[in-house]
């Protein structure tokens, strides 16, 4: 497993990490075995947050005998200096250590200050101080954010949304995080399933040595994968230049990222997958996406108020509604072609 320094955190961390949230949807046992697994074989870095449900317990049920030898990285969506201590006393529980490596902020509306009146980041730095945090860092969806926050000078992490589907603008990211040297975190490096193609996704991304992917994995298969890649590398070649140019041109423009800023939907309406059902059905399970319960689901689209919730909360500006009503017409089109 090849190793790298983690930014100006100093700390020696798996180019390969470990994204913990899809471990909630499986077995306290299996998800046990996947990260013993995973540690087994040279994994060291491991993200998840206050707000994963059982995550964080798993990941100190199965680690905590090695906690000396891997780096945690937790992080808390409080607005209050109050709740955001309490989610770290509840983070330093769960996950059965007496310090996080790295505590981010989780996804602020904008990027906190020590001077500001929110309080979060002086709560961040008083429980660094305590010793109950290492470091500090932040995720955002936002690239302004992103870029405002590695800027201040303040973050010795970044984690941030990057794939082969991500903008220019985004990929500059990585070189001002590298340039400020801030250890930056690649979330939904498969773009919340959009992409399919894992050893293109990884190749694309190991060309930039300041990075490091956090894949969410919830089976050993998916696991083993990822491990063969960091035995065997897949170049970035001509061949994979094809299979990635193929992607961005059939997937660009305004598509969902899944990251489910936008739930919960007062109509009901599952948005992170209605809104990019289609693109789900053509490249994975046609059968499951095109099913009478997805049928159902669809259908809720014709209950939006167009009240407003998801455009204010999606991070990537969409006009979801919209987005939506196209996602059904086309929807429906491929249920009566496959009829």
């Amino acid at each position: 497993m090849q190793q790298t320094i983690f930014g100006k955190t100093n700390l020696t961390v798996s180019r390969t990490g470990f994204g913990c949230i899809p471990i909630q949807r499986i077995s306290y046992d299996e998800s046990a075995a996947l990260l013993r697994h995973a540690y087994d074989n040279g994994v060291t870095l491991y993200d998840t947050a206050n707000g994963y449900t059982t995550s964080e317990d798993r990941i100190g049920t199965a680690l905590h005998h090695v906690r000396d030898k891997i780096v945690l990285c937790t992080k808390s969506a409080a607005q209050t200096p109050e709740k955001l201590m309490e989610h770290i006393e509840n983070s330093l529980r769960m996950l059965r250590t007496d310090y996080i490596d790295v505590f981010q902020l989780h996804n602020p509306s904008f990027v906190p200050l020590p001077e500001g009146e929110d309080g979060l980041y002086v709560c961040a730095l008083k429980a660094k101080e305590q010793g109950k945090i290492r470091r500090i860092g932040i995720t955002a969806h936002s690239k302004d954010n992103a870029k405002k926050a590695i800027l201040s000078g303040l973050y010795e992490t970044l984690q941030y949304p990057l794939s082969y589907l991500s903008s220019a603008e985004e990929l500059a990211l990585i070189a001002l995080c590298r340039e400020h040297n801030i250890g930056l975190l690649a979330m939904k490096a498969l773009c919340g399933g959009m992409i399919s193609n894992a050893k293109a996704a990884f190749a694309f991304l190991r060309q930039y040595e300041n990075v490091i992917p956090i894949w969410g994995m919830q089976k050993m298969r998916e696991l083993d994968e990822f491990l063969s890649y960091e035995k065997n590398p897949p170049p970035l070649d001509g061949n994979m230049l094809s299979v990635i140019e193929k992607d961005k041109a059939e997937l660009s423009g305004s598509f969902c990222r899944c990251c489910g800023y936008c739930l919960p939907c007062p109509a009901g309406i599952p948005i992170n997958n209605a809104a990019r059902i289609t693109f789900l059905a053509r490249r994975a399970v046609k059968e499951y996406w095109l099913s009478e319960e997805w049928q159902k689901n669809m259908r809720l689209i014709d209950n939006c108020t167009n009240c407003g919730h998801c455009r204010k909360h999606c991070p990537y500006g969409l006009d979801v509604p919209k987005l939506l009503k196209a996602q059904q017409a086309e929807f429906f089109k491929m249920v009566g072609e496959n009829v």
